[in-house]
């Protein structure tokens, strides 16, 4: 379907590269801090370091016994986070491909994982309804954090330079202030699969089992907007913003990707990207270019 509005131009929708490498379904894609690599993980086990923009697979990271759902890699490329069906988080090399800690702590599966803005602490959310926080610099295996006042399970978890920020199937947005021990919850009446954060900082994006992303106001707590018309019901899809906060970006389960103006709400953009459901979305930090990946086992590179 052609785009409906011409702010649709500055989006990328011609498919530049296919990395195929996985076997099975492809659970998460993440471009790492500048935006030249990227990494890939799913149902066979493993991570995978790509060179998106030149297609090439670089390095494959195997010691996960079940499914890996999540993978983050610090700001100078050289330490990488993953988690999954196997309730540990892998804290690897990721020159070596040596697993240098695994952190223990979660009762079941983790879905999300994220490095904190100094690479020094990484923080998880599990099946088990808990947030927990490591700390990457001691040789503890064990949590230094623990939050579970969650009601069902945590399926994604965001970090500020003070604040945790976690969406759960219970339904709400929690906000853990750490320096002050606050929690703000927002309860949005419908399970949340996965939360993104604006570029600016200023507000949350949240996807609902509804077939809805929501956008918060982080300050008030406000729905400012609700995007429509992919489908989203049973399975953990990725949303995100744009690098320039301009549009949002998000999966479906029939394959397509849909572009909403952030403003109006209006869909700009949407086309088939995969044979079947869309896990993620990850969006270049400076460049018109988007990574997708898909229960299909493929990872596509998107450009303008």
């Amino acid at each position: 379907m052609a785009s409906s509005s011409s702010s649709a131009s500055g989006l990328p929708r011609k498919e530049a590269n296919v990395l195929k490498g996985h076997e099975g379904a492809v659970l998460a894609v993440r471009f790492n801090g500048d935006g030249n690599y990227c990494l890939s993980c799913g149902k066979d086990r493993t991570l995978r370091l790509w060179n998106p923009h030149r297609g090439i697979h670089i390095k494959t990271y195997k010691s996960h016994g079940r499914e890996v759902r999540d993978v983050h890699v610090t700001s100078d490329n050289a330490k990488l986070c993953s988690c999954g069906g196997d309730r540990q988080l892998f804290y690897w090399d990721v020159t070596t491909g040596r697993v240098i800690r695994k952190f223990r702590g979660h009762d079941s599966e983790v879905n999300s994982v994220k490095f904190n803005e100094y690479d020094s602490v990484v923080v998880s959310a599990g099946y088990d309804r808990s947030v927990r926080a490591f700390d990457c610099r001691s040789h503890s295996t064990e949590p230094i954090q623990i939050i579970d006042t969650f009601q069902d399970s945590v399926m994604s978890v965001y970090l500020t330079k003070t604040e945790i920020i976690a969406g759960s199937v219970d339904g709400t947005v929690r906000t853990f202030d750490i320096r002050i021990g606050r929690e703000l919850v927002d309860n949005l009446g419908q399970p949340v699969n996965c939360i993104s954060l604006s570029n600016d900082g200023n507000c949350v994006l949240a996807s609902c089992l509804d077939s809805t992303l929501r956008l918060l106001d982080r300050s008030t707590g406000e729905l400012l907007q609700e995007y429509k018309g992919h489908t989203c019901k049973s399975y953990k899809m990725d949303c995100c913003l744009t690098n320039t906060d301009a549009h949002v970006a998000g999966g479906s389960e029939d394959g397509f990707i849909f572009f909403w103006d952030l403003v109006d709400a209006s869909v700009v953009s949407r086309f088939q990207a995969h044979a079947s459901v869309v896990t993620s979305v990850s969006y270049h930090p400076k460049d018109c270019c988007m990574l997708t990946s898909s229960v299909d086992g493929t990872v596509r590179v998107w450009k303008q």
